[in-house]
Formats: structure tokens, C-alpha cells, sequence
């Protein structure tokens, strides 16, 4: 049936995360620090609004943006977090997480051989996303000498007149490197300049652990021409629910929600329900979870420093992006062979970009217990297959 398949699907590599997450669970006694999700559960109150929802028989369609009354939680949300107002009648969209925004918002904005310029390392789906729509992704080298910082040079150097739209997703996934408030001003001149479409995924946003987050939208003359998403899977621990949103310009709001009619319709109610109520009384929970996570940053970044790997410290969202060079081993055998040796999943850096490649991504939204026991293996990991170089004169 391969010859049926279109030329452009067959191109795309299967997602570098999902293969690992599938070698998991074909793999007994693992210790996985692999797939980013949270290991908390959805709080009991916001589970209940649910509960509550189903039995008043909320069962129906929402309007294809969503419920009114979580966009209106959604701009108060906005507003209060990144200081930016929207109108919930015009500016606000609900969708299939954030992943779905990002599909609506590159396929309403890229012609075929349009550029989307993409910081990496980065989420694995933004350049598959702009090549589905026949759009070319440009890879932005970040550096871990920079704390994975976007510099503007790099972006200058890179931009085209075929350029239309900049991603920009920090805190950042999987480095956890964020941008502060210096360094979006030092973008913002270029992007208006060259008349770029930012699309900020800031779905970590909340996980910031040094200052508070910043959002590009705040800047003057940004507003209209940055697409803010975001939404519950990672700070309300709300990853199977699949709400997300995006914030923007009423005609790119428009232009999202016509794609998201014929193809989705609406995000599920019961999740939208959900999803007011963690916005409503949700933020104490969130609070002790990222105090939760802050304690396993610091507890998993100095144990790879302790058993030898250098590793930049992360400010933001919950993963570890270690180096392995000094192994010898590339990202994927050092990745599979840790699986097979010592029962514990970590994400090889090259699955982000070419850029990730001599890394791997820990993700430390684990329990401490098996925080502590994967370093502890990792430990005996590389102390056998150091002295195994050694002797090889490797």
C-alpha cells in the first residue's frame, strides 16, 4: 500500500519520543524518564467539575471556539500572567491542546515553500508540521553556552524573503532553557522588521523557575502579530483531557477556527468544564506542583552532575538536557543501550533537531524514589562503559 501514501507523509520520520515510549512498554521493571508528562493527578476538584458536568448532562457540541465562559477564564488568564488583553468573543479559540493550535495556526498561515523558522532543539512536531503543509522548516542553532538563549544574529542571518512565521516555545522543550525579557526585546525589532507571524507555544510557561515568564505578546507592537498558546497538560496536570487555546489577531483567531470546524468541530465539554474550573481554583494546586518539580531539578541536576555527565541547568519546565559525548556513543546507542542494560528510558537529544545530538532529555516529572534509582543505574551505566573505553583506548 506504500505506493498510495503521499510523497510527503513517507518523508517524515515517526516521532523520536514515541519511539522510545513504545520500547517502554515492550521493556518489564523500567524506569522511565522519557515521555514529558505529569505524574500527578488531575486535582479532585477539577476531576468533580467534570463528574458534576456529566451528571447535569453536558453532553452536547460547544460553539466551534469554545465554551464562552472558558474563554472569558482563558483573557482574564492571559491578562493576569502575561499582562495582554483579548477579547473572548473574537481573540480566543479552544483547542485539542496545544498541538492542534500549532497545526491550525501553520496551516492557516503557510503557503507552500513558505519558511517557518524554528529554534533547536525543540518539541519534536513543529518542522512535520510545516512540511505537512508543503512549508519548509528552518532550523535555529541554540547553544547551551548561551543557556539554549535564541541570539539575534542567528535569527537575522537566517531569515528570507520566502520567512513568514518564527516559533518560539520557552520555556523550552527539552532543554528547559527560557528567554528573559532582554533577551525577546533583542527579537522584537527583527521580527517586526522582516513583518514575521510569531507563534509562541508557552505551554510550560508556568514552570519557571528563576523570575517569572515572559511573553513576547507584551512587547509594543507585538500583540497582533504573535499567536499565544497554550493550555492544562503540563502545569494542571491535565495531559489527557487535551485542552489547549490560542490567543491572537481576530483574523488569525477567524482563519484557526474555519480550519478547526471541518476538522475537530470542538474540544470535548466535559474537558472544556474541567478546564474553567482549573482556571477558577486551580492555581493553589499548580503552585505546590511546581514547588514539587523545582525540589526534582535540583535533585536530578546534581546527580548527572555527580555520576559525570555535564548538564546545563535548566530554568524552566521539566526536563534535563544533558551531554553524553565524552561517552563516544551517539544519542540513540547510548539511549538503547541504557534501556537494555539498566531498565531506564531517557529521550536521545537528535529526536529535537541535529543540533540535540551528543544529548539526551531526562524528564524529572518523576517520582523522587525514581529519580534517585535511574541516577543510581545511569551511575553504573557509565562507569562500566567508561572503563570499557578505556580499555579500548576509546
Amino acid at each position: 500500500m506504500d505506493k498510495y501514501l503521499t510523497s510527503t507523509v513517507k518523508s517524515i520520520p515517526p516521532s523520536g519520543i514515541r519511539k522510545f515510549f513504545d520500547l517502554v512498554m515492550q521493556t518489564e521493571g523500567v524506569i522511565s524518564l522519557g515521555v514529558g508528562e505529569p505524574d500527578f493527578v488531575t486535582p479532585w476538584h477539577v476531576r468533580e467539575a467534570c463528574f458534576y458536568s456529566l451528571e447535569r448532562g453536558y453532553t452536547m457540541y460547544t460553539s466551534n471556539q469554545g465554551l464562552l465562559e472558558l474563554r472569558e477564564e482563558i483573557a482574564a488568564y492571559e491578562k493576569r500572567k502575561i499582562g495582554v488583553e483579548y477579547s473572548p468573543a473574537h481573540e480566543v479559540l479552544v483547542t485539542i491542546g496545544v498541538s492542534e493550535a500549532v497545526d491550525l495556526a501553520l496551516r492557516a498561515l503557510i503557503e507552500p515553500g513558505d519558511e517557518v523558522l524554528v529554534p533547536e532543539p525543540c518539541y519534536v512536531a513543529y518542522a512535520p508540521g510545516a512540511a505537512l503543509v508543503h512549508g519548509k522548516a528552518i532550523p535555529l542553532e541554540t547553544f547551551d553556552s548561551d543557556q539554549y538563549r535564541l541570539r539575534p544574529d542567528i535569527l537575522e542571518k537566517n531569515i528570507t524573503p520566502r520567512s513568514k512565521v518564527l516559533i518560539l516555545a520557552y520555556p523550552n522543550n527539552p532543554t528547559g532553557g527560557i528567554m528573559r525579557h532582554e533577551d525577546l526585546q533583542a527579537l522584537v525589532d527583527i521580527i517586526i522588521r522582516h513583518d514575521l507571524i510569531v507563534i509562541s507555544d508557552e505551554i510550560y510557561s508556568e514552570l519557571t523557575y528563576e523570575g517569572q515568564h515572559v511573553s513576547i505578546a507584551s512587547f509594543p507592537g507585538m500583540k497582533d502579530r504573535t499567536l499565544v498558546m497554550n493550555g492544562f497538560s503540563k502545569a494542571f496536570a491535565m495531559t489527557g483531557w487535551r485542552v489547549g487555546f490560542a490567543c491572537g489577531h481576530p483574523d488569525l483567531i477567524a482563519a484557526m477556527n474555519k480550519i478547526h470546524q471541518y476538522t475537530i468541530m470542538c474540544a470535548p465539554i466535559m474537558s472544556q468544564k474541567a478546564a474553567v474550573e482549573a482556571l477558577r481554583h486551580g492555581e493553589g494546586e499548580m503552585r505546590k506542583m511546581v514547588e514539587n518539580y523545582n525540589f526534582r531539578r535540583k535533585l536530578i541536576l546534581s546527580g548527572l552532575r555527580e555520576i559525570g555527565l555535564d548538564c546545563f541547568e535548566p530554568r524552566g519546565a521539566f526536563y534535563c538536557f544533558p551531554s553524553i559525548k565524552g561517552t563516544g556513543m551517539s544519542s540513540e546507542d547510548f539511549c538503547e543501550l541504557l534501556l537494555r542494560e539498566e531498565q531506564v528510558a531517557v529521550v536521545p537529544g537528535n529526536a529535537f533537531g541535529s543540533s540535540g545530538e551528543g544529548f539526551i532529555r531526562c524528564c524529572y516529572a518523576a517520582s523522587v524514589p525514581n529519580i534517585e534509582q535511574a541516577i543510581e543505574r545511569m551511575g553504573s551505566f557509565l562507569r562500566r562503559h567508561s572503563s570499557a573505553l578505556s580499555n579500548t583506548g576509546g
